[in-house]
């Protein structure tokens, strides 16, 4: 498998594919440009191709990268969803956002232009993040009349601390990749072109450690933490079921659409 390249496929089309190189780290990137809006077919098949990654000798870190201009820029949200039908979507992805945080192999990711909404929590999802200075680092979600997700709740406070993580959270205010290095949303920045670059270098540092050690001293630092975050993201899909019903997230994901200043009145 090592140098070979592989394609994963997500919805029908090729929305996923994998390499993985003679220096063993697998790049893992996405292809739905300009966005990379993500939805249950995508975060499945990250979740089988994270699983497949574990168990292929030839590999000992992962890159997450995206094609396009944004890394990612969560989901495709319509206003007036039914609860129902919100917790059922939320429930089906954070299904295989649990089982990506489950898998055992280091992963590094490259985050160009936006990480919004479920797309930093896909960030979030990664060991390390490398950015650039322009990158935008965005929990929109109090924004939107909506509750985080994909595990922010434990990934959030874990990167940046509690008291930072409730402040982002309740302002669903913008960070840009300065700041972003200074909260530790990220690891390290590099110039927007070298973004991928620095990624891999950063892979490639962790692959080139003993990889058996690597694992132990991982699963070591994780044991609680994929059980917390399956606890999390059942209380999160709930509560983004609920609130799609409110009139509160039809304004404001109808202010996202007209470019507006949201008006919300609490039901």
């Amino acid at each position: 498998m090592a140098g070979s390249r592989l394609r994963a496929v997500a919805a029908g089309s090729g929305d996923l594919s994998v390499e993985v190189g003679e220096d063993f780290v697998a790049t893992v990137e996405m292809h739905r440009p300009p966005n990379n809006h993500i939805d249950v077919a995508l975060v499945m098949a990250l979740a089988e191709t994270y699983e497949a990654l574990d168990r292929d000798p030839a590999c000992r870190a992962i890159m997450l990268c995206s094609e396009g201009k944004h890394f990612c820029a969560g989901a495709q949200l319509a206003a007036g969803g039914a609860a129902a039908e919100g917790e059922l979507q939320a429930g089906a992805v954070y299904e295989g956002a649990v089982r990506m945080f489950s898998c055992a192999l280091p992963v590094v990711a490259a985050v160009q232009g936006a990480a919004v909404g479920g797309g930093l929590g896909l960030a979030l999802s990664a060991d390390f993040r490398v950015a650039s200075p322009q990158t935008r680092m965005w929990p929109n979600f109090s924004r939107l009349g909506f509750h985080h997700g994909f595990g922010m709740t434990i990934t959030l406070p874990a990167a940046v601390g509690p008291q930072r993580a409730l402040e982002l959270l309740l302002t669903g205010r913008r960070v840009d990749g300065e700041e972003a290095l200074s909260l530790g949303l990220c690891d390290r920045l590099a110039a927007a072109e070298q973004v991928r670059v620095e990624a891999h270098a950063l892979a490639r540092e962790l692959a080139g450690a003993a990889p058996l050690a690597v694992r132990s001293i991982r699963q070591t630092l994780r044991t609680e933490f994929v059980e917390r975050i399956r606890s999390a993201t059942e209380r999160e899909g709930a509560e983004q079921g609920r609130l799609m019903q409110t009139e509160d997230f039809s304004e404001g994901v109808r202010a996202v659409a007209e470019r507006r200043a949201p008006h919300f009145r609490g039901r």
